[in-house]
């Protein structure tokens, strides 16, 4: 948007250059331009006939070399150049404005106050606040200050500069740099996107691998471990579970599912016994009280001494 409106501010100037046939109509449409608040980009009036041919006039060929200064220069670079046409107010903030454009850009410049001070020829840090709040509201790029340390922080910067015509080379260097390490970083990124997926296809079919040997050996012991019927079976249950899996891990499995049923046998296989310690036989004793029939009912010859009706207390061993 700010390059549209910079050429669109300096199309009446490229207008007027085809009635400027005189070197003196020519430096005039230059100073003009120049002065212009919208004018930051100088590449068309620049290469316009009329302002090419002030180089055949020795009285006027400074302002062709001040208007290329405008258009890809520094204000350092008018400063060292000699015999150049004063500038007014308007062109000097404007130059200094494209100067720090420049500085902006190139991540080599140091852009604390100081060097500012140096490359703008300011005379103190706030007038190189003064210029930067000047930028920022033209547009020109978005900074911010920062006084305590003496430095300008810049975040973009808007494409309002010509290009010089020896700097299409150098960019064109840096172009193909960027493009060989984005091409790199590309690769190394596919390659780490392979390893990954090979990774966990691997570990797909490892997990696949060890389901389906867990399920063997469960089937295993299923048909060739559910008793000790015959040596035979027993042995073709070994069989199995070896031709699923090493002997070895047969038998960490047998030796698993043996002690998981003597747990279950030492917890749950008494149920008239309320301990749960392994030593314990099976036939233990347990006291119950248990009514007898009266005498007078028929009683037999077990009948207490006592009278009818007695109830005799038994002690049964369970």
């Amino acid at each position: 948007m700010e390059q549209t409106k910079a050429l669109n501010a300096l199309e009446p100037f490229v207008a007027l250059t085809k009635s400027a046939s005189a070197p003196r109509a020519a430096a005039d449409l230059v100073t003009q331009a120049t002065s212009n608040q919208n004018t930051y980009v100088f590449a068309e009036l620049l290469q316009t006939p009329q302002i090419q041919a002030l180089s055949q006039s020795p009285d006027y060929a400074p302002h062709l070399k001040l208007l290329e200064i405008f258009s890809h220069g520094t204000y350092a670079d008018y400063t060292s150049t000699p015999n150049l046409p004063p500038l007014n107010p308007a062109q000097t903030l404007k130059l200094r404005q494209l100067s720090l454009l420049t500085l902006a850009r190139d991540p080599q410049h140091n852009l604390t106050y100081y060097a500012l001070q140096q490359q703008l020829d300011l005379n103190d840090a706030r007038a190189v606040e003064d210029l930067v709040i000047s930028a920022v509201y033209a547009g020109l790029l978005e900074a911010q200050l920062d006084p305590r340390n003496g430095v300008v922080h810049v975040s973009s910067v808007s494409p309002l500069r010509d290009l010089a015509p020896d700097s299409i080379p150098a960019m064109l260097g840096s172009l193909q740099t960027w493009s060989g390490r984005c091409t790199s970083t590309l690769a190394d990124l596919d390659a780490q996107i392979a390893a990954i997926r090979a990774d966990a296809a691997r570990r797909h079919t490892d997990k696949k691998a060890w389901d389906m040997a867990q399920a063997a050996l469960m089937d295993a012991e299923k048909n060739g471990g559910g008793g000790n019927g015959g040596a035979g079976g027993g042995r073709g249950g070994e069989q199995q579970q070896q031709g699923a899996h090493t002997r070895g891990q047969a038998g960490i499995l047998n030796r698993a599912i043996t002690h998981m049923q003597q747990q279950g046998q030492q917890r749950f296989g008494k149920r008239g016994s309320g301990s749960l310690e392994p030593g314990q036989d099976d036939d233990e004793a347990m006291d119950l009280d248990e009514e007898e029939p009266d005498d007078g009912e028929g009683g037999g010859s077990g009948a207490v001494a006592g009278g009818p009706g007695k109830k005799r207390i038994s002690r049964r061993k369970l």
